[in-house]
């Protein structure tokens, strides 16, 4: 009994981080699972857009290795890495790359589509990790890393035009 008990839980845990590292589904939507998986970034900065930014940050830190583990697991039941049905590590990514940044429509619009355009061009060392990096660290560093750069170059766009 304690095998058949035991075989439950082990594939209860199998779908719950294929439902998680899904986004709870928007993985499986054809078209641009990446994109969609990132809107869930977006709710989070939404979310927490009120929290002192230390506070906003170590979310962050904690949302990623979480997403290294949920990630890992689902890539052993999908059987294949960094399958596109996996999108926690675009909410990662996402969060990244609004780490100090003051919320505003124009602030979380920009990130999107600078972490988006990272993401999906992917220069180096960003392809460098996708393509050698493996387990759940590989699924979500090249986003993490997206979202670095992005972080990078909205500063850098606050800066000069002086957006917030």
């Amino acid at each position: 009994m304690e095998t058949v008990s035991g075989f439950f839980y082990e594939k209860s845990m199998h779908r719950l981080a294929l439902w998680l590292s899904s986004g709870l589904g928007l993985g499986f939507i054809p078209g641009s699972p990446g994109t969609y998986g990132t809107l869930w970034g977006v709710l989070l900065f939404y979310l927490g857009r009120n929290l002192a930014w230390p506070y906003f940050a170590a979310g962050t830190a904690l949302f990623v290795l979480f997403a290294v583990f949920i990630s890992h697991a689902a890539e052993r039941e999908i059987g294949n890495h960094d399958s596109s049905s996996i999108v926690i590590d675009e909410v990662a990514g996402y969060l990244v790359s609004v780490v100090l940044v003051p919320f505003s429509i124009k602030t979380m619009l920009l990130a999107f589509i600078l972490f988006r355009v990272f993401d999906i061009a992917k220069p180096w060392p960003i392809r460098y990790i996708d393509k050698k990096w493996g387990g759940g660290w590989g699924v979500v560093m090249d986003d993490v890393l997206a979202g670095i750069f992005a972080n990078l170059s909205l500063q850098l766009i606050m800066l000069i035009w002086g957006i917030s």
